[in-house]
């Protein structure tokens, strides 16, 4: 039982001396978090950990490294994560030092630490509990934790019954070469497919023995407690615990439920998309002689620098445009677009995830189709593919409209990209339908898409990235596609 209490004013902490004088292992706890915010997070990460491409699940401890060596440019650190049950993993030691960060599950969580060297061992295996020292840290909280190479330990929940796990870590190795590695190991570390199981030493079965005898008593072990409240052992404490674990298993599963998705966002270069007088259009406008009865027509046009292309052929740039509309929609188009169908859905309107005026794109029904992946109305291809050209669309009981989404390649190398749409009305409420959206379809819609269409082409053709610049664009008052 804790039975010792100090204040302190700065991070609880304990520094732990090495029975061997080598570096001492060192915890800080550096805050606490909401309630079941600890087991949500690690929840969240755990998800996420498992899609990495160097995910690894081994020794009950689920791990990926998501930061290699630099030996070229003399880093040889690497960062790994990794996760930590309820239950633990079992006790092991590392060559080389370790410093992670880490949140605890809303149970709490228990580092074991013994610095008993091999001689030790070898002459007496209970020497291993002689040396240990427990550290506890609280639920959901956020803590640092360091250690020299060759400290056994083990890491488990404060409270294993209560199914929260014990932790998530990020654990930078600050010399993966270090630490006198056997040649072998260091062989696989040099190629860079070294891993956490790869560098683990588990404990001998003399020691496992010894920590299943009657001649260990958990109860004996020295324990240094670190929180943010109370140190002892008490009834609020418990009841805290036993509330935080019930929220973290709900939020949890909460998060598993949902999934945990991450995003990457950037800009590929200086560009804004803007309207157009329509007298400025292209007379060869795959659009020209569609809809003759159309009652609207907007257009917005966005110049790419030649600074960011590498001689592509416009063609190919059409291709990795229309896919940018379709890879990359603005999150913004995306929650208009589910708002609005579930308005017009009832109705019986064509619904889409993709906005217009280019939602043909992931439709059916298109006559042919472009690059073999795109269903469009018609294409071309003209002048020694310096400009390319398709025609979208679609007809709903409200509306027809027909876009054009064209490239011109540029003198300059550079290109400017077009986005023309034309709406032919059906009915009163088809007119009615675009006058509600008319405004944000000008304002926000249409120029958001091209333009996050544009930066996914650009990055996916292999551009040089230059600085972002973003300019106030005011908007024209044509009307929009439905």
């Amino acid at each position: 039982m804790i039975s010792l209490r100090r204040r302190t004013p700065s991070f609880p902490s304990v520094s732990i001396a090495s029975s061997a004088g080598g570096q001492p292992i060192e915890v800080h706890l550096i805050g606490q978090l909401g309630y079941g915010a600890g087991s949500a997070l690690v929840a969240g990460a755990e998800t996420r950990q498992r899609g990495h491409a160097n995910y690894i699940d081994a020794l009950d401890e689920p791990s990926a490294r998501i930061g290699g060596m630099h030996l070229a440019h003399g880093d040889s650190s690497t960062l790994f994560t990794f996760v930590v049950g309820p239950h633990g993993h079992p006790f092991h030691r590392h060559v080389g030092n370790r410093v992670f960060t880490a949140i605890a599950g809303s149970a709490g969580a228990q580092l074991r630490f013994s610095t008993a060297t091999d001689d030790e061992i070898a002459r007496d295996p209970l020497a291993f509990v002689r040396c240990l020292h427990v550290v506890n840290v609280p639920s959901d909280s956020l803590f640092t934790v360091r250690f020299g190479g060759g400290t056994w330990h083990q890491f488990i929940s404060l409270s294993p019954a209560r199914s929260q796990p014990a932790l998530f870590a990020l654990s930078c190795h600050p010399d993966e070469l270090g630490g006198g590695l056997d040649a072998a190991t260091r062989g696989v570390v040099i190629e860079g497919s070294a891993d956490i199981p790869t560098l683990t030493e588990t404990l001998p079965e003399s020691v496992l023995a010894a920590l299943h005898s009657d001649c260990f008593d958990p109860a004996r072990v020295r324990t240094t407690a670190l929180t943010l409240h109370s140190a002892g052992a008490t009834r609020l404490a418990d009841w805290c615990i036993a509330v935080r674990s019930a929220v973290g298993s709900l939020r949890a599963h909460l998060v598993r439920l949902r999934g945990a998705p991450g995003f990457v966002g950037g800009n590929a270069g200086a560009r804004v998309a803007r309207p157009v007088p329509l007298s400025a259009l292209p007379s060869n406008l795959l659009l020209h002689d569609v809809l003759p009865s159309a009652e609207h027509t907007d257009c917005v046009v966005l110049e790419v620098p030649a600074d960011e292309l590498r001689a592509v052929a416009a063609s190919r740039l059409l291709g990795a445009l229309l896919a940018g509309f379709v890879d990359n929609p603005p999150l913004g188009v995306t929650l208009l677009m589910r708002l609005r169908n579930s308005l017009v859905s009832p109705l019986g309107l064509r619904t889409s995830s993709l906005g217009c005026p280019v939602s043909s794109l992931i439709g059916e029904g298109a006559s042919s189709s472009f690059g073999g992946r795109f269903p469009v109305h018609a294409s071309v291809v003209r002048a020694d593919d310096r400009s390319a050209e398709v025609l979208l669309g679609a007809d709903d009981r409200h509306l027809q409209f027909r876009s054009s989404v064209r490239v011109d390649m540029l003198p300059d190398g550079g290109a400017r990209c077009w986005l023309v749409t034309r709406v032919a009305t059906r009915n009163v409420f088809g007119r009615f339908y675009l006058f509600a959206i008319d405004r944000v379809h000008r304002r926000y819609i249409a120029p958001t898409m091209l333009r996050f269409a544009a930066d996914e082409a650009v990055l996916a053709l292999g551009t040089v990235p230059v600085e972002a610049r973003v300019f106030p664009v005011p908007m024209p008052g044509d009307h929009p596609a439905g």
